[in-house]
Formats: C-alpha cells, sequence, structure tokens
C-alpha cells in the first residue's frame, strides 16, 4: 500500500470501446474505462497513490465498468443505481477518432446525489488530496455539489485539486480550492478570457483566484504552461515530445499536481510532476497512461520559472 491517498470524485465514468487497426490490418478491439475521474485516478495510481474512486455504476455498462476500473488498481467506492453508464464507441483505424455510437449518461436523482454526497465525503475527509473531477455532462450532477463538497473537505484541512470548467468549475470555485487546473480553451468558452493573450489569461486567472482558488494552473496546448501562485506568475516548460495522443495529457498533469501535494511537496515541484506526467502521457495512445519512471525523469527535466507580468499583445 502506498504511503499517500487520493480520493477521486467521478459522477459518471463511461464505458470506452475503441476499436484499433493490429499490425496485419485486422481490427482489434480494446474495452476500458474512462471519464476524466477515472482517467486522473489511473495516472495517480501510476505515480504511486493508493487511489480511491467515488462514482454512480449502473446496469451492464456499470457492472463491466466497475471491474474494469478495479483491475487498474483503483479503488472504487460504487453507488449502484438502475440507470446504465455513459459508453461511447470510438473506431480509430484510419488514424483518427470516428465516433461511432454515444450514450450519455442519465442524470441522477436527489436520492443517488446524496448518496454520492455522503459517500464522497466519507473518502476524501481520509485522504491526502482529493481530486474533483467533471460530469460527463453538465445535466448529470446538480452544480451545487461541488460547492459543498469542495467546501467541507477544505474546512476539514483536506487539499483539494479541481479540473474543471463550466458551471462545474464556479460552483467549485465558491467552496474554495487549493489548486483548480484548467486550459485556455476551456476560460476562453466560459468567456472567461477575452483571447489566448498572455495578458487576457493571467487577468483571468487573477479572477478564479478571487473566485476562491489558492492557485490557479493553465494549460496551453503546445505552448507552455501558466501558473499562478501568490500572486506570483510562472511559466511551466515541458520537454517537447512527439505527440502520439493529445487527449488525456490535461488530466495526468492534475494528477501529477495532486500526488506531489499529497506527498507534501511544494507547488513548484508540483507543478514539474504534473508537467512530466502530461508529457510522458501524450507519448502513448492510452488516455493517462504512462510508466513512473519515465514520469519521474521527465519531471527532473521540467523547468518552472517566474514570468514576468505580461504586457498587452505579448507572447
Amino acid at each position: 500500500m502506498s504511503a499517500f491517498t487520493a480520493f477521486v470524485f467521478a459522477p459518471s465514468p463511461l464505458l470506452t470501446v475503441t476499436i484499433e487497426a493490429a499490425p496485419d490490418d485486422s481490427a482489434e478491439l480494446h474495452v476500458h474505462g474512462g471519464g476524466q475521474g477515472f482517467w486522473i485516478a489511473r495516472m495517480a495510481v501510476t505515480l504511486g497513490l493508493d487511489t480511491t474512486l467515488c462514482g454512480v455504476f449502473g446496469g451492464e455498462t456499470g457492472a463491466i465498468l466497475e471491474s474494469l476500473i478495479t483491475r487498474e488498481g483503483i479503488t472504487v467506492r460504487a453507488i449502484h443505481t438502475s440507470g446504465e453508464n455513459g459508453s461511447y464507441v470510438h473506431d480509430r483505424r484510419a488514424g483518427d477518432r470516428e465516433s461511432i455510437a454515444e450514450v450519455k449518461p442519465r442524470m441522477l436523482s436527489r436520492h443517488e446525489v446524496d448518496d454520492l454526497f455522503g459517500a464522497s465525503l466519507a473518502e476524501g475527509m481520509k485522504s491526502d488530496v482529493a481530486i474533483l473531477g467533471g460530469p460527463h455532462a453538465d445535466e448529470v450532477i446538480p452544480a451545487e455539489v461541488y460547492t459543498r463538497l469542495a467546501a467541507a473537505l477544505m474546512a476539514l484541512g483536506v487539499p483539494v485539486v479541481a479540473d474543471l470548467s463550466g458551471p462545474t468549475m464556479t460552483a467549485a470555485l465558491a467552496g474554495g480550492l487549493t489548486v483548480l487546473k484548467v486550459s485556455h480553451e476551456d476560460l476562453i468558452n466560459d468567456g472567461r478570457a477575452e483571447s489566448d493573450d498572455p495578458k487576457a489569461l493571467a487577468d483571468a486567472m487573477q479572477g478564479l483566484v478571487e473566485e476562491g482558488a489558492r492557485s490557479v494552473v493553465l494549460s496551453r496546448a503546445g505552448d507552455p504552461a501558466m501558473a499562478l501562485l501568490d500572486g506570483q506568475l510562472w511559466e511551466v516548460l515541458a520537454p517537447p515530445m512527439h505527440l502520439a495522443d493529445h487527449r488525456g495529457a490535461g488530466d495526468s498533469m492534475t494528477a501529477g499536481i495532486a500526488a506531489a501535494l499529497a506527498a507534501g511537496k511544494t507547488m513548484p515541484e508540483a507543478l514539474q510532476l504534473g508537467a512530466g506526467a502530461g508529457a510522458a502521457n501524450v507519448t502513448r495512445r492510452g488516455l493517462a497512461t504512462a510508466q513512473h519512471d519515465l514520469v519521474v525523469q521527465l519531471a527532473d527535466t521540467v523547468q518552472v520559472r517566474r514570468m514576468p507580468a505580461p504586457g498587452k499583445g505579448a507572447r
């Protein structure tokens, strides 16, 4: 058992089916767990955390999904329901992902929400770090659950790391967060940043701190990530890696940050591990997968340096 523990809030885990091309040009079928919370939890396990995922599981897809997640070394605290979990089928034989079918998760009932909140609080309060992942669709769970859960865990002294956007991000900020990780695309789409100009992004990050985040980490696709820590801007320079699949890099970064905080590391050290996990992720086709040693070695090459306050139009 790891010396450090993590709780991951994953209200709507997904069952994923991906069709891949085999070396002999035949088809391969890959069946895995999916959804943001699961991907974060999988990388957290890779980084050595004893990880518990709390989510809702139901129907045939839920039974299969719960077993698949457990096989990844993740402890599942399941709320069982009669409704099916969300799922999708993707065809990637031609290189790009083609969506064949998608089943959205259903909205949780009031009793299911209450059960999920209670189980999540119980798991979170005994963990070294709590990680809040988003629902697969906004209508799955009331956003105010994030406010209550974040506020309760912060009051109990548990570090809370959130990787959210939209209404759930706003709600979690109202409860208070140790770290908010968000992408610059989400800030623009949410109307919080006018553009990808560093000055606009820095202003938006300051607004997020004023709303309740102690620290904000902003991923910027191919550009260096930015972080706002105690009023100081930092930039995170990770080694350039050849992309096999960019999906899951942000979730891996979140897991790396959380793993470092669980071990009592500083935020600059957490940024290094987070960037190392994200860099390792893009070298593989499996989302939020990597070897532990590779993540650690890449983290050692990450530069975290103070960033001058950007002026308008700066790049």
